[in-house]
């Protein structure tokens, strides 16, 4: 009794030493966690040490104060408390909490027996921390050793094995899952639609979604993020809605993917609902899901409400300026973009290698070749940045748009990489613009290896020879083209009206309106020959008559969608036009002219940016 008396009194003296050396934030955390009543004497604390040390190490996890940790740790060890498989088990949590996932290893391989808490919380651990192989290989281990195991453990391997896509481990553990009756437990079933889903497995993610015979919020999130990271965007909505129908909970995760499908839809008049809704449940003031809705308002045309929507941000952090920024320049707005990298540095922000993306492409449109330069320098001089691919590709695109083609390829040639199919794809894009057939080639030849079954890179050199009227070549390199059995993508436009997509092609014939369409076409373009309007047949490069080329032109996807868009829409109605390939010459300064005679507002969305027609001008200074 002398003994156990003197070990407590020890050790609680050691402990009373040791909480009056611990920082004022964390004996104030303390307090707010575990409240210690006045009159409680010393004495009766040093009847539970062990409790008391517990205490103290759950308090160092969650404050993530290693070194406060390691201090009890060796109090531990002095008084033999390793023993004692709950004290390691938190001395394990404590370490993996505050990162020092080989501490929490090493108190793990030392435990004389181990619970499966022990298991769960390292496996649980080195999933949380990326380490996926590092968490397959102690699940393996623990197989090995006939330990059981709980959902929680599959769970947690399901969960690392996700992050690295390990399709073919975890198509295994799903039917380990199965064969121990353990598939139909929510967090199993939630770990194997995220994981199905993150692999791009997205049937069989939807197959055990429909499975589960409970879904937690956590679920739907996993669902509707797998469906807008596969590019699903529809399935997304739909799935949305049905959990909308069902009057689900919702979550930023939710929220924040939903407006991402949105985005990637256009869809305007959904996003707008999704927004209300947000409103209406309080996450508006996310910090994530308001950068989602500043990227949705600005992949849709509006961004101006993009701009509403991040003036109402209290507290912006680099992400929120970023998806500003790219706003900026999606639109053509050079001025904003520079100005709000500007103020961006003034309240305290570093711009990072994103903001520096959007920088170079806004100054990539609008021609500014001297301040790309300048942006580009600064990069690595002042933020110490290292350029990336993206970067040195907005700079080959600047100085091939500004017309200064060798240039742009000498950079190329002196990048610590390799160019990339995109460099050489914009490199071919503005010989084309520039006339510059000899460096065509040159990245034709480049493209023809890297792409071969890429029909666009054959249709651009074949234009390029047409548009040098070098037949033969033409001839030569559409042949090429057919023995290769590769299909170039076919130009359609497309346009919302209420809750119905119209989809265009060129010389479109199945629309159910197409007769009032190309009626309200031919009477608009006879209005805009009134006013000086005539088709600029240099941008077909068919080898055919004039007229021929004229009506290819007349009837582009876009001006289709546009004169839909005026027998249907209000008058004050802005038009919203989406196109999956770049707007040609003649059909911009046909919208140029139709802006100008119907007194609206076109906005239409290219491969590459935005075009705002107003009263006979574009946002883009016919620099695109």
């Amino acid at each position: 009794m002398n003994t156990l008396y003197r070990y407590r009194g020890n050790l609680c003296y050691t402990y009373s030493l040791h909480c009056k050396n611990y920082s004022a934030g964390v004996a104030a955390a303390f307090q707010l966690e575990a409240p210690i009543p006045e009159d409680l004497s010393w004495r009766k604390m040093c009847n539970t040490p062990v409790s008391y040390l517990h205490a103290v190490l759950q308090l160092c996890a969650r404050n993530r104060t290693p070194i406060q940790g390691k201090a009890c740790h060796a109090q531990a060890i002095r008084f033999g408390l390793l023993e004692d498989t709950t004290t390691s088990n938190i001395l394990v949590n404590m370490y993996s909490k505050s990162g020092l996932l080989s501490c929490a290893r090493k108190v793990f391989d030392e435990m004389p027996a181990r619970s499966l808490v022990s298991w769960n919380t390292l496996i649980g651990s080195y999933a949380q921390s990326g380490e996926a192989q590092e968490a397959l290989s102690l699940f393996k281990f623990m197989q090995r050793e006939g330990n059981s195991f709980s959902e929680f453990t599959i769970s947690s391997v399901l969960c690392a094995c996700a992050a690295v896509c390990y399709v073919y481990v975890c198509t295994q553990l799903h039917g380990f899952a199965i064969k121990t009756a353990i598939d139909s437990n929510l967090f199993v079933g939630t770990a194997l639609v995220d994981v199905y889903a993150k692999s791009g497995l997205v049937k069989d993610a939807s197959c055990v979604f429909e499975s589960m015979r409970e879904r937690n919020v956590v679920t739907w999130s996993c669902m509707v993020v797998g469906y807008v990271q596969n590019e699903l965007f529809e399935e997304a909505l739909l799935l949305f809605h049905r959990a909308q129908i069902m009057e689900l909970e919702h979550d930023q995760f939710i929220f924040s993917s939903i407006i991402c499908g949105c985005a990637g839809l256009s869809a305007l008049i959904e996003g707008k609902q999704v927004h209300a809704i947000i409103s209406k449940t309080g996450y508006g003031s996310n910090i994530f899901v308001a950068s989602s809705l500043i990227d949705m308002y600005a992949k849709c045309g509006s961004v101006e409400e993009a701009y509403t929507i991040f003036t109402g941000i209290e507290e912006k952090n680099v992400v929120s300026w970023n998806t500003m920024i790219s706003g900026f320049a999606k639109h053509a707005r050079a001025l904003e973009t520079m100005i709000s990298f500007e103020k961006m540095q003034q309240i305290g922000l570093y711009p990072n290698d994103v903001t520096y993306i959007s920088v170079l492409s806004a100054c990539s449109h609008m021609g500014l070749v001297d301040e790309a330069k300048s942006y580009f320098d600064l990069m690595i001089r002042e933020h110490n940045l290292s350029p990336n691919v993206i970067h040195y590709s907005c700079m080959v695109d600047t100085l091939g748009r500004a017309g200064k083609i060798s240039e742009a390829y000498n950079l190329m040639q002196g990048m610590p990489f390799d160019a990339t199919a995109s460099m050489w794809g914009s490199l071919l894009a503005c010989c084309r613009f520039h006339e510059n057939l000899e460096l065509a080639e040159v990245a034709a030849k480049h493209l023809f290896e890297m792409e071969p079954d890429n029909a666009g890179n054959h249709i651009l050199l074949s234009n390029i020879y047409a548009a040098n009227r070098k037949w033969e070549e033409v001839a030569r390199a559409r042949k090429s083209l057919k023995e290769r059995v590769v299909k170039k993508e076919r130009g359609k436009s497309w346009i919302a009206m209420k809750d119905k997509v119209h989809t265009f092609m060129v010389g479109e014939i199945n629309h159910p309106r197409i007769a009032e369409i190309y009626s309200k076409l031919d009477n608009l373009v006879e209005e805009m020959k009134i006013l000086g309007y005539k088709v600029e047949i240099e941008h077909d490069l068919h080898d055919v008559e004039e007229s021929r080329k004229q009506e290819l032109l007349k009837h582009h996807s876009e001006k289709l969608a546009l004169s839909f868009g005026l027998l249907c829409l209000p008058p004050s109605a802005p038009i919203r036009i989406m196109k999956n390939l770049r707007i040609c010459g003649d059909c911009h300064s046909f919208m140029k002219h139709a802006s100008s005679i119907t007194q609206r507002e076109i906005i239409v969305r290219d491969i590459n940016r935005f075009h705002h027609f107003r009263n006979g001008c574009c946002s883009c200074g016919d620099f695109w």
